[in-house]
């Protein structure tokens, strides 16, 4: 099923209804408003693009698209939708393929799932244990020594604050030396170059998205700086009215108030994207320097890859392609997924 291709806007801009995206292994994926596309370029140089329907949420449910509320709702099918994600990029370069082990067997026939599901949710819990360590009880700590110490509500406020932004900081730098992140890095440079290039409205060719910054005001790079700052402003005000000594209740207080620091952080995402004043763009900034450390430049080879993702997202598989058994389809080019493509022995054919 092919979409309507969105009208040409200014590179400046963004079009009113936004198309995102993320890095995934060895690929990207693009979300339009009506569908979401996988690319991935698998060992062989070809690239396999798995394509989806969408129905925002907000459709389903009018109250999940209000303001503050919708930031909300974001925050959390964020989370699923990216681990999902992963994981069908894995499957689509076949590296869930190997023969499960004994144990791996044992234990898909306890849970009574997949091995993949049982890791995907591991690897879940893992990760949200993990956040919660070191964005909430490690800085709730801080404060709490601060505070215990007889420094004021500003100052342990403010420290807590910036420990947060510090271990964001370092999560990112340790994690641009692994090798595959690193990647996975450049490939967010090509999602980031090819939105730039679609928002333009020109040709989705590697030429053209290379001329673009690899930096984006709606990326969630920038989201989590917003919402460190954010949660500084917000508990600041709330530390004084509500003064907590007690540890373990600072921590729960912290988790508490995050729907609400996510929510006003949506919001002020979206308004400085879409804003092109002198002072949004003094305060989307620091956000956009923060996408250095998660962004790399790409190759044209994962820009190609981008370009496929994204015109797959807005027009549907290319109908001409071979398909897996799985049902994505197989393209060898970016150019194989421009809705004016022809195959050479169709345009022979038509000649004849």
């Amino acid at each position: 099923m092919r979409t309507k291709k969105a009208a040409p806007v200014e590179a400046s801009s963004c079009p009113r209804e936004d198309i995102g995206g993320q890095a995934v292994m060895e690929g990207v994926m693009m979300r339009a408003p009506r569908a979401i596309a996988i690319a991935v370029r698998r060992p062989d140089k070809s690239i396999v693009v798995k394509y989806s329907d969408y129905v925002p949420l907000k459709e389903k449910h009018a109250w999940m698209g209000y303001p503050f509320l919708r930031g909300i709702v974001s925050m959390v099918t964020m989370l699923g939708t990216g681990m999902s994600t992963l994981e069908d990029s894995t499957k689509m370069l076949g590296l869930l393929d190997d023969e499960p082990t004994k144990f791996e067997k044992w234990l898909s026939k306890v849970l009574g799932k997949g091995i993949d599901k049982i890791v995907m949710g591991v690897a879940i819990v893992l990760a949200v244990c993990l956040s919660l360590l070191l964005f909430m009880a490690i800085p709730a700590g801080v404060e709490s020594i601060l505070k215990s110490a007889g420094m004021p509500v500003f100052g342990y406020t403010l420290c807590g604050g910036l420990v947060k932004i510090l271990i964001l900081i370092g999560y990112m730098l340790a994690a641009g030396c692994v090798k595959d992140v690193k990647r996975t890095f450049m490939y967010h440079g090509a999602e980031h170059k090819t939105v730039y290039n679609n928002e333009a409205g020109l040709p989705l060719t590697p030429e053209n998205a290379r001329t673009f910054s690899r930096l984006h005001p709606r990326c969630g790079t920038a989201f989590l700086l917003i919402v460190m700052m954010i949660s500084i402003l917000l508990f600041l005000v709330l530390n004084v009215l509500v003064p907590i000594n007690n540890y373990f209740l600072r921590v729960l207080f912290h988790l508490a108030m995050l729907p609400i620091v996510a929510g006003t952080s949506y919001e002020v995402l979206k308004g400085l994207a879409h804003s092109e004043s002198r002072i949004s763009k003094i305060l989307r900034w620091p956000g956009l320097q923060m996408q250095r450390l998660t962004t790399r430049e790409p190759d044209d080879g994962m820009l190609e890859c981008a370009i496929c993702a994204m015109n797959c997202a807005l027009h549907g598989l290319p109908s001409h392609a071979p398909r897996t058994p799985e049902g994505w389809a197989i393209l060898h080019s970016y150019r194989e997924s421009d809705p004016s493509y022809v195959p050479a022995e169709t345009e022979a054919a038509t000649a004849v």
